[in-house]
């Protein structure tokens, strides 16, 4: 098991602290790696961001080049968001978490403010190995660093999730119970437990709750109880 520090660093994780303002939103941009090189994944990620539409006060939408650009003040939304992009693998992701200039134009291409300003420098910080996560707040340096510490983590167990851990993650996510998800898939009970503990699935959840928990913190707002199924 990697150290904690050795974890940060090979996520290659920074934060970058956003400036004061009156109510903190967070922004999610995300720059596809290796554009030039690679097809236009900017349509499947879209597609993938399309059902947390409801979390996004301006949903996702191309706004220069291969990047990709959300507003909203649900932080659930923002990690639920952040897990998307991860799973995907594509992306360098930043979180900017701060104050936007008001009234809120129609698409977020046309909104401004510190916490744009906040993101867009953390995606300018990721590296070309990874997905990096990086949150920026005004005076909320202690809960920003424990959500960005959490996701580390998160993100390393989830790089090495399988296509077969996946399966059975979002089957048992969408309600189903493990029974229910090895009758769909052809396999035990067993072997549905046996690919839960592989994919991490509780130590995954209880560390996106936690991160949502500590965003929500540097937010201002309420996250709600976090709960993690057994």
């Amino acid at each position: 098991m990697y150290a904690l520090l050795d974890l940060i660093k090979l996520m290659g994780l920074n934060v970058v602290m956003g400036e004061e303002g009156t109510g903190r939103w967070a922004v999610v941009t995300a720059d596809q790696r290796a554009s030039r090189s690679g097809p236009d994944r900017v349509p499947a990620a879209l597609a993938a961001l399309e059902p947390l539409a409801d979390g996004f006060r301006l949903g996702f939408e191309r706004t220069a080049g291969d990047e990709i650009q959300g507003l909203s003040a649900d932080p659930g939304a923002i990690i639920d968001a952040v897990l998307v992009l991860l799973r995907l693998g594509d992306w360098h992701i930043g979180v900017g978490v701060g104050a936007v200039e008001t009234p809120l134009p129609d698409f977020t291409r046309a909104a401004r403010g510190p916490a744009y300003l906040a993101a867009r420098r953390a995606v300018g910080r990721a590296g070309p190995d990874s997905p990096r996560l990086v949150a920026a707040g005004a005076g909320v340096d202690r809960p920003v660093d424990e959500a960005q510490t959490v996701l580390a983590l998160v993100a390393a167990l989830v790089r090495r999730r399988s296509r077969a851990g996946w399966q059975v993650v979002d089957l048992v996510d969408s309600g189903l119970t493990q029974s229910q998800a090895a009758a769909g898939l052809g396999i035990s009970p067993q072997a549905v437990g046996q690919r839960l503990r592989a994919a991490h699935h509780r130590e995954v959840a209880a560390g996106l709750a936690l991160a949502t928990d500590r965003l929500a913190e540097a937010m201002g707002v309420s996250a709600g109880p976090p709960t993690v199924e057994a």
